[in-house]
């Protein structure tokens, strides 16, 4: 419930402060005093649109504020979700729109999207106006009031879990038949691409290893002569290097004997014919190893023409991009079988999620059509006294496909004149009607969606006498267990308020401003006399207007 209200630099209001309390808060004042421009202001905090021609001085930012009373606790996981600081038994709300137009939204401080801000304050606050009747045509509208009266809201919640999952699996299972179906319709191509590439049994960097291959078959016989010339020229030749180092090697043996300075020069003499020798033996292995058969040669060639073929064939480089390929080709074709199997398991997933939001929207259904019974004999109750007395009204179900509300559509069909063809609610009744019906439904359900604050915007317009005494009956019967605060125009209904606040204009030097005052027990008397009497108040009209209050009392 609202429990203080700041509305700074808006339209026709400088600063006010407002504080409410429980029960029925009556708000009058002449036409264009501003009783609407607060409710516009009331309005920001629950989304509606920012307008920039609003903000009265060009030069400071609009501020409307609200501290509100919670005490629904369940509402502390949106602060949470939303990382807002969550205060036992109150919140407030605060919307503030720039000379710029820049609007933002902050709920204890915290600044929030005023997508969040909506959520939350839509939960706490009920704005019912003239142009809110436009929501009884609709039938989403029309089954949240089936909806509210069976008590369905954990049964919804049950239910949008389970129809969440079944439009999950769904997407999976469509995905993976897509893909199953591409994947299909290129099998063949990729089942030879795979067959040409396994037939070949590539290695790693076989392409280069094939080519330092091909290089020394090309070259074999050039190579062999090379190398005998070398082996010849150190160990085979009569005058071959290795015999000469040996000669050496014995020289200076000898003169080591005489010539102390040679010192290690012999050995390692020795140490250079240990290595030439190593290297001829080293020269005659590769002499032997060397082959020069062309058919070998050819066979190299040959290889390297196929790898060389299919790297350009696939517009890849090598050998190991090659087998990269084969191993995507492969996964494909693994992943045919397995997506048959994940269809399989996902078509059961599929069915039994069905079955699960199938059977909670008939769940979901029978309580509706049970609801909707009680809906109608209540409403034609409460508009007996409204002057609707001929009313009849039906809430016509009908089936159709699984959606994020149920299986269920519904139209509110109604009559107002006796032997009336029901016919749909937006076809048939005035606005006053409408007015009433409207008031009547939220009566219904005013305690069923716990809503703190319900504020009624004028809809009693259009009614008099009796039935506006029953009006304002009917709100304070609302207001015994939740705030309600409503502008009218009717003595009979204002009558009826446990608190009573007067909007007017004020003249300032340089402008007229919307100010509010809170009336005593007289004042309200005063008031309503004036209602009662227009401009030309008497002790006849205070005296009927204290009797009205009287009445009400009594009752």
């Amino acid at each position: 419930m609202i429990r203080h209200l700041h509305i700074a630099n808006y339209a026709l209001i400088d600063k006010l402060d407002i504080d409410f309390a429980d029960g029925l808060t009556i708000i009058t004042g002449e036409t264009g005093a501003g009783k609407s421009i607060i409710l516009g202001a009331l309005s920001l905090l629950l989304g509606e649109r920012a307008e920039v021609k609003a903000i009265r001085d060009g030069e400071q930012k609009t501020v409307v504020e609200a501290l509100v009373e919670i005490k629904d606790r369940s509402l502390k996981v949106l602060f949470e979700d939303n990382d807002v600081d969550w205060v036992d038994h109150e919140c407030v709300l605060r919307r503030e729109i720039s000379v710029s137009g820049r609007s933002r939204a902050f709920i204890n401080d915290t600044p929030v999207p005023i997508g969040v801000m909506k959520e939350l304050a839509t939960r706490l606050i009920d704005i019912h106006s003239q142009h809110s009747n436009m929501l009884l045509s609709k039938s989403t509208f029309q089954l949240s009031i089936l909806d509210s009266i069976a008590e369905n809201e954990t049964l919804l919640t049950d239910y949008g879990n389970a129809y969440r999952e079944l439009n999950e699996v769904k997407r999976q299972l469509n995905e993976a038949e897509t893909t199953l179906a591409q994947a299909q319709r290129d099998e063949d191509y990729i089942r030879f691409q795979v067959s040409q590439l396994q037939e070949l049994a590539l290695q790693p960097d076989e392409d280069k290893l094939l080519e330092a291959e091909h290089k020394k078959l090309s070259n074999a016989s050039q190579l062999k002569e090379d190398l005998w010339q070398v082996n010849n020229e150190l160990d085979v030749a009569d005058n071959a290097i290795l015999v000469r180092l040996s000669v050496v090697e014995q020289r200076l043996r000898n003169a080591q004997e005489s010539l102390t300075e040679l010192q290690d020069i012999p050995q390692r003499v020795q140490s250079a014919i240990i290595d030439l020798n190593d290297i001829s033996r080293s020269v005659n292995t590769l002499i032997d190893t060397l082959n020069d058969d062309p058919t070998e040669l050819a066979r190299v060639e040959q290889r390297l023409g196929e790898i060389y073929a299919l790297t350009r064939k696939h517009h890849v480089e090598d050998v190991n991009a090659l087998l990269q390929l084969q191993h995507h080709y492969e996964d494909q074709l693994n992943a045919l079988a397995v997506n048959d199997e994940r269809i399989e398991q996902l078509k059961q997933e599929f069915m039994q999620a069905q079955i699960k939001a199938n059977r909670l929207a008939e769940q979901l259904s029978s309580r509706r059509q049970i609801a909707g019974q009680h809906f109608a004999e209540e409403l034609k109750r409460l508009a007996k006294p409204l002057g609707m007395k001929n009313l009849s009204l039906e809430a016509k179900l009908s089936r159709v496909e699984l959606n994020a509300s149920g299986c269920d559509q519904v139209e509110l069909m109604m009559s107002f004149n006796k032997n009336q063809t029901l016919v749909p609610v937006k076809d048939t009744a005035s606005g006053g009607e409408i007015s009433r019906v409207m008031l009547c439904i939220k009566t219904i359900i005013a305690r069923r969606m716990q809503l703190p604050t319900i504020i009624f915007d004028e809809v009693d317009t259009g009614v008099s006498g009796d039935v506006a005494n029953r009006v304002g009956e009917m709100m304070a019967d609302i207001a015994r267990s939740i705030q309600v605060i409503t502008i009218t125009h009717l003595p009979q209904v204002a009558a009826h308020g446990n608190h009573h606040l007067k909007v007017y204009k004020s003249d300032q030097a340089q402008e007229t401003l919307t100010a509010v005052q809170w009336l005593d027990e007289e004042e309200h008397v005063t008031e309503i006399a004036r209602l009662l009497s227009g401009r030309d108040l008497n002790q006849a009209a205070i005296d009927n207007a204290r009797s009205l209050i009287q009445s009400n009392k009594k009752n």
